[in-house]
């Protein structure tokens, strides 16, 4: 599975962003889909995690409320609506996917991943 975010951008704060993860291959929905997020000089860290079937939905507690992942299969595409915006979300915003059978297990943590997307920016002004 091949992944390809975008949808990043300079917004202010307050504001919103659609980021999208277009998938290549034929086994996107096998896979749980997460999204992670990595400031300079900071670690990655784990952003929202979505289920294979798009019943388990699960976030970190600093985007509780504000973000929400979705995806749509037969699109093969992975979504995450940011709202509320705030200067700390400001980084570069990853996708990951990873083959499970496993429909329910949630996965927080990058080494849980296989597969990533090449990142895309997103800058919050105040």
């Amino acid at each position: 599975v091949q992944l390809q975010a975008s949808g990043g951008g300079l917004v202010q704060a307050g504001g919103s962003l659609r980021l999208s993860c277009a998938a290549s291959g034929r086994t996107f929905s096998r896979c749980a889909m997460g999204w992670f997020r990595q400031a300079p000089g900071k670690e990655r860290e784990f952003v929202a995690h979505i289920s294979r079937s798009g019943s388990r939905l699960y976030y970190a507690d600093s985007v509780k409320g504000r973000f929400t992942i979705s995806r749509d299969n037969a699109k093969n595409a992975v979504y995450l609506q940011m709202n509320s915006l705030k200067p700390e979300d400001t980084a570069t915003y990853y996708c990951a996917g990873v083959q499970t059978i496993l429909t329910d297990v949630i996965k927080t943590r990058p080494d849980e991943y296989t597969y990533w997307g090449q990142g895309t920016q997103v800058t919050v002004s105040s």
